[in-house]
């Protein structure tokens, strides 16, 4: 696994519980969290105090379905490598805000681990390996056409 040592995370999740288990996890990875955001205003004021190498972020927030704006927000401004949340897979906006992909609720410790790995390789060489177990990669993200041309 790449080494995780000094990536900034962000997570913008509302259930507090949750926010708090994924502290602990990405902690113990080595990540350093810039902050956790329970809605928009408040992920884009941690964000712009100090900008996230990764952000974690759930779709539905207290302000309503804002995650795909701040992801939107995260990638265009600062670069950054944005990884969904979510309990509604369906609720992903297409072409996925600029987000590498979705993890879908409930997911455990090695899922997350793994994706902060996967996100922290595309940040590194902006190419991509196998996507981690329970990982819905983002229709962009995925290298090989469909149709190879023939040669």
């Amino acid at each position: 696994m790449t080494g995780l040592d000094g990536i900034k995370v962000l997570i913008v999740e509302d259930q507090a519980l949750l926010a708090l288990d994924l502290e602990m996890v990405v902690g113990d990875a080595g990540c350093l969290i810039v902050g956790a955001a329970m809605d928009q205003p408040g992920a884009m004021a941690i964000a712009a105090s100090d900008p996230p190498d990764i952000a974690l972020v759930d779709i539905n927030l207290l302000d309503g379905q804002t995650g795909p704006l701040i992801a939107r927000h995260l990638v265009d401004t600062y670069g950054t490598a944005v990884v969904f949340l979510t309990a509604n897979l369906e609720q992903i906006p297409e072409g996925f805000a600029g987000a590498l992909g979705a993890v879908s609720k409930p997911f455990d410790e090695q899922t997350i681990r793994s994706v902060l790995s996967f996100a922290a390789r595309y940040i590194e060489n902006h190419s991509v390996t196998e996507p981690p177990r329970r990982f819905r990669p983002a229709p962009w993200l995925t290298t090989p056409p469909e149709n190879p041309p023939e040669g």
